[in-house]
């Protein structure tokens, strides 16, 4: 079963290089790395083309943010089933993949699992536990959604539904779960287990983007069609809280 994993980059390459270490070092070794670079000058270019793992296959070009640099990776990706590794995250551990896989049906269109938010400079340090659960519709009109990065889906689910709405430039990702699991008769399965560390301060993330990203999240609610949005923003934000150690 061939994986294509991408990620999305620019000018971070000491948390790149993690990123690929932590993939290099999986078990389970039939993947693609699709790197969409940004147009880095911090020696990730570099340092891509010194690979010597046929592998690895990255492209440097401009992009009009994270979501329009996903789906032209998206474009680019040849594997079966798709997953996401950002440039600041990391595999817990070298079997990730390998648990993924064995995961893996012909009657399934998806997986994903928990993540764990750790600190920027010590990777072992866990400052949120994002545990999820076993979907049902019921629970998107709570403001449920599952951990992005630990999402794989078959590349046929990012045709059928399409890609990020790059109009949203900090919450696309939720705009797209929310497509994905309102789909009729797709079946995303849950892993419980944690799939993903990410380093505290992405995006989404950052104290700065919360208003921004609430009022994102506000008109993606109302998009979708969810009844009463207001009630399902602050389900979605609250639920945060008890992901705190």
């Amino acid at each position: 079963m061939h994986l294509s994993i991408l990620t999305v980059t620019y000018n971070s390459l000491t948390t790149l290089k993690d990123a690929y270490a932590s993939l290099f070092a999986q078990t389970y070794t039939q993947w693609e790395w699709i790197v969409q670079d940004g147009g880095s000058s911090d020696g990730t270019l570099e340092w891509l083309e010194s690979l010597s793992d046929a592998r690895v296959k990255w492209v440097s070009e401009k992009d009009h943010g994270i979501y329009d640099a996903l789906n032209k990776a998206v474009g680019r990706a040849s594997g079966e089933w798709i997953g996401l590794l950002h440039s600041d995250d990391l595999y817990p551990n070298a079997e990730v993949l390998s648990q993924v896989v064995a995961s893996l049906k012909t009657t399934i269109d998806g997986v994903y699992g928990d993540l764990n938010y750790v600190l920027e400079k010590d990777t072992q340090k866990v400052l949120r536990h994002w545990q999820s659960e076993a979907f049902a519709p019921t629970l998107l009109r709570k403001g449920w959604m599952p951990p992005h990065p630990t999402l794989f889906l078959r590349k046929e689910v990012y045709a059928k539904v399409g890609g990020f709405d790059t109009r949203y430039r900090i919450a696309a990702d939720y705009d797209f779960i929310l497509r994905v699991f309102r789909t009729p008769h797709l079946k995303i399965h849950y892993l419980p287990q944690v799939l993903m560390l990410m380093r505290q301060g992405g995006a989404s993330s950052k104290l700065s983007n919360l208003v921004a990203k609430s009022k994102e999240d506000l008109q993606i609610m109302r998009a979708n069609g969810l009844p009463f949005p207001l009630l399902v923003l602050f389900r979605k934000v609250s639920g945060k809280f008890g992901q705190f150690f």
